[in-house]
């Protein structure tokens, strides 16, 4: 893998969470367009997204470049950063919650589809009105169990110790 792969098939760490929390509105967004407007193909771009941005972070995300290029820089806030991993578990449980939406889709219809996005819709909306991000929840339950090492995450106790530049910012 070279360099340059190596950098656009990373996930940022650590993550803006005002950045996450505006991703997860446009994932609300476009899971209420799905269901106002009575369409599974809405489930492409988001299924996408998610598998982008578990890949590469913001990079290959049209929502997540619009978050980290256009919103938040737009926004009158300071940056409030937040470890990375347990950002892209989440991104990962919505990567499997969309794609398992877009197989029910395509094998038994919208209509069962629906109740399989329903439970993405939700978090993400948790995470986009309240900062309160499920999937992180859920990382930190698995790394206090001991099935995540927790040195997956060594941020996830202290963020100024690794980034002691950005601490200040961190509050």
């Amino acid at each position: 893998m070279t360099r340059r792969s190596r950098h656009i098939f990373s996930f940022p760490n650590p993550v803006d969470e005002l950045a996450a929390r505006t991703v997860a509105g446009g994932v609300v967004l476009m899971v209420l367009l799905a269901f106002a407007l009575g369409s599974p193909w809405v489930l492409v771009p988001i299924v996408y997204g998610f598998w982008a941005r578990v890949a590469a972070g913001p990079t290959l995300s049209p929502l997540g470049q619009l978050a980290t290029r256009v919103v938040v820089p737009a926004l009158p806030l300071q940056p409030r950063l937040t470890p990375g991993p347990p950002k892209r578990f989440a991104q990962a449980m919505g990567m499997v919650l969309s794609t398992a939406a877009m197989l029910v889709w395509v094998t038994a219809g919208w209509g069962a589809a629906r109740w399989v996005l329903l439970p993405l819709g939700v978090a993400a909306s948790a995470e986009a009105g309240f900062g309160f991000c499920l999937g992180c929840k859920v990382f930190g339950l698995l790394i206090r169990a001991g099935v995540v090492p927790a040195a997956v995450c060594e941020d996830c106790g202290d963020l100024g110790r690794r980034h002691p530049e950005l601490a200040h910012r961190a509050a």
